[in-house]
């Protein structure tokens, strides 16, 4: 029994060693030592998506201010567990040797002066694709069913040719409440 054990965890240590000297594979270590080899492609694909959807953010938030909206980003987050706002995490940059705000959920906050002291609060989650997961698709109930946000909306985009046009869904015409 021992050396069966022993002969699995020998070829799993194995293929590590061979990812790690690879030209194909980047390995890095976590806190507690354990290896993670990635593919140098998925690496390359991953930062191109990250810059993408970060141009896409930038362009949605240009197009609500064009249109009149006062727009903020929101830094903070839905803890589903204990229901209840919580601020965003902190994230460090080992590259800059900087701690960065990432973004709460939803993205941003668009505020719509109504009346003298009325105004719409509108959550506005920036997904270039359109979909949200399972877990997004909770907190954006949560928040609605809360009245924190007066409608969410999901700026996605749309290629027509080589323009990229925005389009905003409502969260409960989409999905439903």
């Amino acid at each position: 029994m021992l050396s069966k054990d022993f002969s699995e965890n020998k070829d799993k240590i194995m293929e590590l060693i061979k990812k790690a000297e690879s030209e194909e594979y980047e390995t890095s270590w976590d806190e507690k030592g354990i290896p993670h080899s990635k593919k140098k492609t998925e690496i390359k694909k991953g930062k191109r998506a990250k810059a993408k959807g970060a141009k896409f953010e930038l362009k949605v938030r240009k197009d609500l201010e064009d249109k009149g909206k006062i727009v903020a980003k929101w830094s903070n987050n839905v803890d589903l567990e204990a229901e209840k706002i919580v601020p965003a995490k902190k994230k460090f940059n080992p590259y800059h040797k900087v701690m960065m705000l990432s973004g709460g959920f939803p993205d941003f906050i668009s505020i719509t002066k109504i009346h003298e002291r009325s105004y719409n609060l509108i959550g506005v989650e920036v997904k270039y694709n359109g979909i949200l997961s399972k877990e997004e698709k909770e907190k954006c109930r949560w928040y609605l069913t809360k009245g924190v946000f007066s409608e969410i909306w999901v700026a996605r985009a749309i290629k027509e040719g080589r323009r990229i046009i925005i389009k905003y869904d409502n969260f409960v015409e989409r999905y439903g409440k």
